[in-house]
């Protein structure tokens, strides 16, 4: 039950960001520019940072929903997400990819975490600057898009079946209000 009268009764983020329509799609445009916009990491692997640093939040709307978005932009690869989500160290990624999941682990928990040894380790494995900027990047909205949807007790569904439609909607359409919403 959200600790707010909301105008719209969407669930998880959505219903949050009707309450103020100006930041509201201030908050969509950004998640739009860092999940969708140029950049060396896909989609797909934007989604997962996504993902991954809201399950260490223990955010379950943003963790299951942007879990699924990965999954359908990683060729409806769930058991990757799941994996990622569940034990990073033994999931089926990229050492690359391990490397900047980590480090937006790191940031999850302080952005002072992330040392010198994290950075060159990425870098040994091929990141550039880019990639590790996005990577920070991501992991640091999510963790204020966690404290949101947490912070203000968004509707958090339990249906799983409803994050895959979640994530279908948003791998198709983005995160900018479509007509009529």
């Amino acid at each position: 039950m959200p600790h707010i009268a909301l105008p719209t009764p969407y669930p998880g983020i959505r219903g949050l960001l009707s309450f103020n329509p100006a930041s509201g799609l201030a908050l969509s445009e950004l998640a739009e520019q860092l999940l969708r916009g140029e950049s060396p990491l896909s989609v797909g692997e934007r989604e997962l940072i996504a993902a991954y640093v809201s399950s260490l939040n223990c955010t379950r709307y943003c963790s299951a929903a942007h879990g699924a978005t990965a999954a359908h932009r990683l060729d409806g690869d769930f058991a990757l997400v799941e994996a990622v989500q569940r034990d990073l160290s033994t999931a089926p990624v990229s050492d690359l990819m391990r490397a900047l999941l980590q480090i937006a682990g790191k940031v999850a928990e302080s952005g002072l975490s992330v040392t010198e040894q994290d950075i060159a380790a990425a870098r040994a494995l091929g990141a550039d600057d880019a990639s590790i900027h996005d990577t920070v990047l991501v992991a640091a909205a999510f963790c204020m898009y966690n404290r949101y949807v947490d912070g203000l007790g968004a509707i958090t569904p339990e249906d799983p079946a409803l994050y895959r439609e979640i994530g279908a909607h948003l791998s198709d359409h983005g995160y900018l209000p479509q007509p009529g919403e």
